[in-house]
């Protein structure tokens, strides 16, 4: 059980699943965790593969999941609030009503898992989470990452949507003139954390780096 959060400090459960986009995940621990937030992390079996086939990451460890924050001076501590969980255990402390937080991300989202969030299944402890959160009216944020959508997928998103749910494709932007991976991913995961109302210095903001000044066609 982990040690109960400082009255000020934020928590957040980030849940992985097998869809392409692991360092979309990645890369929202890293910015949740640097603003002293304490993160749960559930990773389904097919977003662990998901993790090495794209990342080369085979453990959750630290050091091999986000190794920036390993090699900081405040490392220890930082560990100490990213709360690891088998997706089997459902019985683990996010799947409690109870457990107060301040919103959970599935990123990137299967559409295996989009449907079972939407039919409302509780076999794993992701999907289970994700059904505590809806019905304890917390933030759910789906990132769903496959393409092209088929009517089942837009279905499962219109259930999610109307149980109180925020669809969140992973569909950067380009209006701020990226000019590598990394600036794409930085823009969804600015997204994401405007939802959870996380303060961020992630370029995603059209009046600061967009066109009221910038010459139009005529």
């Amino acid at each position: 059980m982990p040690p109960p959060p400082t009255p000020d400090a934020r928590r957040f459960v980030v849940a992985i699943s097998g869809a392409s986009g692991a360092v979309y995940a990645t890369r929202l621990l890293e910015e949740l965790l640097l603003t002293g937030a304490e993160v749960h992390l559930v990773v389904s079996e097919y977003g662990k593969r998901l993790l090495f086939d794209e990342l080369g990451v085979r453990t959750l460890d630290l050091d091999a999941l986000l190794p920036r924050l390993a090699e900081r001076e405040d490392a220890g501590a930082i560990d100490a609030r990213l709360i690891r969980h088998p997706n089997k255990d459902v019985g683990a402390v996010i799947a409690s009503g109870s457990f107060l937080h301040d919103g959970m991300v599935v990123v990137p989202c299967s559409s295996t898992s989009l449907g079972a969030m939407a039919t409302g299944a509780g076999s794993n402890l992701l999907t289970r989470a994700a059904m505590v959160a809806l019905k304890e009216r917390r933030p759910l944020i789906v990132c769903h990452r496959e393409s092209p959508l088929s009517l089942i997928d837009i279905e499962n998103m219109r259930t999610l949507t109307l149980a109180g749910a925020i669809i969140c494709p992973t569909n950067p932007g380009f209006y701020l003139h990226p000019e590598s991976v990394s600036d794409l991913v930085d823009f969804m995961v600015g997204k994401v954390l405007d939802l959870l109302r996380v303060p961020h210095e992630l370029k995603t903001r059209w009046e600061k780096h967009g066109g009221s000044d910038r010459s139009r066609l005529s």
